[in-house]
């Protein structure tokens, strides 16, 4: 996806989780483990979300990500080297180190959303291999986001997705338990706006009843 900040869902946008996550409980994720990304990651985080545009554009949906390759792009190679090097992205990996699934969280919101009321953990990357179809990679990795906030005493887990076309990264992540809480509209020069919504879920964190 090649629009102003926002990478969900997208995963979802998330590399959106609508778009390669899958929503059955496939034997395959309970295979896989959560670490860390590193430098070497980045090339396979790549091929991950270069997969999931040529995916989309297959599909004539090019109204979510465009049409270029995440490795095309020198903005979009550097975001990922910046997350990893920052601590913020992990991989989902099978016993052969290959990469299923990419999460990426940091405690600051994308700057086209409304602020949070209070402190928060940002899934601002998630995002699936076309390999893993089917097996609920992305529920993993919603999974993973939640653990972390708790973790960290946060009380507030959101996300942004695409919202348009058939509105299906929406549904995906209401069907993970995330709520509504606005559209917005990211304005880009030269090309269509890009409608997006934002989610919130709510996590218990440790010692809460």
């Amino acid at each position: 996806m090649t629009k102003s900040g926002s990478e969900t869902t997208a995963a979802t946008e998330a590399a959106g989780a609508g778009a390669g996550a899958g929503t059955g409980a496939g034997a395959g994720a309970e295979k896989l483990r959560l670490r860390l990304a590193t430098a070497h990651d980045v090339p396979g985080v790549l091929a991950v979300m270069d997969g999931i545009v040529e995916w989309l554009v297959g599909l004539g949906r090019t109204a979510q990500w465009g049409t270029e390759p995440w490795s095309a792009s020198e903005a979009l190679v550097e975001r990922v080297e910046g997350r990893i090097a920052r601590g913020e992205l992990r991989v989902a990996v099978t016993r052969q180190d290959e990469i299923a699934g990419v999460l990426s969280v940091a405690e600051t919101a994308s700057t086209y959303v409304r602020p949070a009321d209070e402190p928060e953990l940002f899934i601002n990357l998630l995002a699936t291999s076309r390999r893993f179809k089917g097996q609920d990679v992305g529920g993993l990795l919603i999974a993973e986001a939640r653990s972390e906030a708790a973790r960290r005493g946060l009380g507030l887990l959101r996300v942004d997705c695409f919202a348009g076309d058939d509105g299906r990264l929406t549904h995906w992540y209401a069907s993970q338990g995330f709520t509504e809480v606005e559209p917005f509209v990211v304005q880009r020069e030269g090309r269509p706006d890009w409608p997006g919504m934002l989610f919130a879920l709510r996590v218990e964190r440790a010692g809460e009843a």
